[in-house]
């Protein structure tokens, strides 16, 4: 029985290199442009955020803190996150400006309320 299996690896394993290089140059592509490409864009986006970040701006940290920025250092930033109240975060933690009420769902609830003054 054990025969019969080597050759049947003997027989199979003459297959053409040039294929299965092409095969694993396609699977590298594909893995570029699914994973690596839209990484490297996010990060370069977030980076762009960052150098942007003003007094004044109201951001939303990744833990989810809302504050307004009082203080911009080199490495961190000095949130207002009530009256009085101000709080020292790295400013790698700032994921993105604005506040909650800016996003998708407001946008909706400012259509709902057009349609209801029409």
């Amino acid at each position: 029985m054990a025969e019969s299996f080597l050759i049947l690896a003997q027989a199979g394993g003459g297959g053409n290199p040039l294929g299965t290089l092409g095969f694993l140059v396609v699977l590298v592509a594909i893995m570029y442009f699914v994973m690596i490409r839209p990484q490297q864009k996010q990060l370069k986006e977030h980076r762009a955020l960052l150098g942007s970040l003003k007094k004044g701006d109201e951001v939303i940290t990744s833990g989810g803190m809302l504050g307004k920025i009082h203080l911009v250092d080199e490495r961190t930033v000095t949130l207002e996150v009530a009256s009085g109240v101000r709080i020292r975060v790295l400013k790698t933690a700032i994921s993105a400006k604005g506040t909650v009420a800016e996003g998708p769902q407001a946008a909706t609830a400012g259509e709902e309320k057009k349609k209801e003054e029409k």
